[in-house]
């Protein structure tokens, strides 16, 4: 697999373990679906991180996602 490919993928299970979390905390229950998705895109981003030499800088991660996008989709 791609580093970029895994990149874009930990960001987006992150991002959508915000609402998991959220609704959890709201409905005042165990956030058991959030905090696996959390860790999820940290295992994701941390071997992305990782096997990238010289690592990612945060200015091209729309770079990335565009790069990874136009990829896969076009």
């Amino acid at each position: 697999m791609d580093n970029d490919l895994i990149l874009v993928i930990g960001v987006v299970v992150g991002i959508l373990a915000i609402p998991a979390l959220l609704a959890a905390f709201s409905e005042s229950r165990p956030p058991r679906t959030g905090a696996i998705l959390v860790l999820i895109a940290g295992v994701l981003l941390a071997v992305a991180l990782s096997r990238k030499t010289g690592g990612y800088r945060i200015d091209q991660i729309p770079e990335i996602f565009m790069s990874v996008i136009k990829r896969y989709i076009g």
